[in-house]
């Protein structure tokens, strides 16, 4: 059980009001998640700002889904783990079995792949990586603006998932089974 309540999008007044409304008008609903962040306008603003940021960055939206579905499934979050599974094939159109290759931290482009595992490390070594990781990534042809991005993505997800766990964040994506074996 939701462990805080999440807000009711059309009773809710303020700041949250205006986010939900933002957020309704370009998903057409507001998820439970960003209902549940809603009880801290500043929380959901940040996150949505964040997100919306990364959304913007040179590794684009396909390598930022599939850091999101590895990073989700290190850290066991189910929730994230059905919202990303969604959003990559529903709308961003990645197929099926890269988004279930992504969930180990796998892909079949060594380029995805070199930025799956880099994600892996950075979540295992809780950031402190060597210079051997971080040349890795880059032999694999990420510049270091690229590479400050995977870390970025990285961050966010651990946020969100940290945030899902915590709370316990009823599911509103279809079910997506984690993925148990993944290794860190």
């Amino acid at each position: 059980m939701q462990r805080i309540k999440a807000l009711n999008p059309e009773t809710t007044t303020g700041k949250s009001k205006e986010l939900f409304d933002t957020i309704h008008s370009k998903l057409g609903m507001v998820p439970n998640m960003m209902k549940t962040m809603g009880n801290s306008p500043s929380v959901l603003n940040a996150y949505l700002s964040f997100n919306d940021d990364l959304g913007k960055s040179s590794i684009g939206n396909r390598l930022g889904e599939l850091i999101a579905l590895t990073v989700a499934n290190i850290n066991a979050c189910e929730y994230c783990n059905a919202a990303h599974s969604f959003i990559g094939e529903q709308l961003i159109g990645i197929d099926k079995q890269s988004v279930e290759a992504a969930k180990e931290g796998n892909s079949s482009i060594a380029k995805e792949e070199a930025a799956l595992k880099f994600a892996q490390i950075l979540v295992e070594k809780k950031g402190s990586v060597s210079l051997q990781d971080i040349d890795a990534v880059r032999a694999a042809g990420f510049t270091d603006a690229e590479i400050t991005e995977i870390i970025a993505h990285t961050a966010l997800n651990i946020f969100t998932n940290y945030f899902n766990n915590a709370l316990e964040v009823d599911v509103d994506f279809p079910e997506s089974p984690l993925i148990k074996s993944i290794a860190v």
